[in-house]
């Protein structure tokens, strides 16, 4: 019976004599493993981006819509002082017109009273009649005047909203409509004066 061959003294079974195992199919899987962790962070960056773009547009069409409603009043609101404007512009030059035809009936009205009687008399109630009309016929053209104006003062004002504070364009909307509402008062006082 032999015995088994002894090791040589410097040699001893150890791990730096046991070689690694190759990297064969463990390698592959790894790597494998890595690309799917990168493509599963990609996917959900470019997630997170879709939903912040999506987000993002949302918030701009209701700004945008907010801003098209907005210039919609504003435009039937300068078409409605437009309107109004036309209005008073043909009220005051309405107004001219039946001053003058006032002067006029005034001077006939003199005329006839003067040929009927008491000079002194007559002279007194053309002074007076006069002073009535001539009066009311002058505060009408002022009130429309004034009117006008205040209208076209107010569309530029809307024309450039944005640098005004909504509620004082409001009252000053109002002091316009009172300014008119009088140029109108005036106008029907006038007549009155002229009937009489």
């Amino acid at each position: 019976m032999s015995l088994p061959p002894s090791l040589p003294p410097n040699e001893s079974l150890s791990t730096s004599s046991v070689s690694a195992p190759a990297t064969g199919r463990g390698g592959a899987r790894r790597g494998w493993v890595v690309a799917t962790w990168l493509l599963l962070a990609t996917l959900l960056l470019v997630s997170a981006l879709a939903a912040y773009l999506w987000v993002t547009t949302a918030r701009w069409q209701e700004s945008s819509a907010g801003w098209e409603a907005d210039a919609r009043e504003l435009g039937q609101q300068v078409a409605q002082l437009d309107e109004s404007l036309t209005g008073a512009t043909a009220e005051l030059e309405q107004a001219r017109g039946q001053l003058t035809t006032a002067q006029d009936r005034i001077t006939e009205l003199a005329d006839e009273k003067a040929q009927l009687g008491d000079e002194n008399v007559v002279s007194q109630q053309y002074l007076d009649y006069q002073e009535r009309v001539s009066d009311a016929a002058g505060t009408v053209a002022t009130a429309l005047d004034r009117c006008i104006d205040a209208q076209a003062q107010l569309i530029g004002y809307l024309e450039d909203r944005d640098s005004y504070d909504p509620d004082d364009l409001d009252r000053f909307a109002d002091d316009v409509d009172d300014l008119c509402q009088s140029a109108t008062d005036a106008n029907a006082q006038l007549q009155t004066e002229l009937t009489e």
